[in-house]
């Protein structure tokens, strides 16, 4: 399916809502995302992707036929973390197992290494999130460990995983 990767636009606001106002969705990311998923939410993580230094931070929208229908973005690591960036992504449910993730990811982590002098791109997907699992997997990321019992989410005490992306990999 094809896909487009931009930069955000306040205009996206109404999609993000249609889209990201999903439980099976929030349940697999960090608490920061919210359900239900209102206007204002979107309009705040618009706005945040927005004023973005993108020497630090690459937030970019996921757009199918035009409408905003995910987000993926990289956010680049302080002092010993420095050669590191983090990885964070959301795709809407109506477009799952199409392909489109794995090609965001690989995209977004070529851009992050060709704009910093970084090292390594990691996610940290819930171990129970086999489908983010996959597609870290797909687009050439390694497991490097499980942290036991080191996320909590929805009151539940529950294993996450590292994965990596090194990239000498790339070449």
């Amino acid at each position: 399916m094809d896909f487009i990767l931009r930069e955000w636009r306040q205009s996206d606001a109404a999609d993000v809502v249609r889209y990201a106002n999903n439980d099976k969705i929030a349940r697999n990311l960090r608490d920061v995302f919210p359900h239900p998923y209102t206007l204002a939410d979107a309009e705040n993580f618009i706005n945040s992707c927005l004023e973005a230094d993108e020497t630090c931070q690459l937030f970019r929208a996921i757009t199918v036929d035009g409408h905003a229908v995910g987000s993926v973005g990289l956010l680049l690591g302080r002092d010993v973390y420095q050669k590191n960036a983090e990885l964070g992504y959301w795709l809407a449910e109506d477009f799952w197992g199409r392909g489109i993730m794995t090609q965001t990811v690989r995209q977004i982590c070529r851009e992050g290494f060709s704009r910093w002098d970084i090292q390594r791109i990691y996610a940290e997907p819930f171990a129970y999130n086999i489908a983010s699992r996959r597609v870290l997997e797909k687009a050439g990321f390694t497991l490097e460990g499980i942290m036991r019992q080191g996320v909590f989410k929805r009151g539940q005490v529950c294993d996450s995983c590292m994965y990596a992306l090194l990239r000498e990999s790339l070449a």
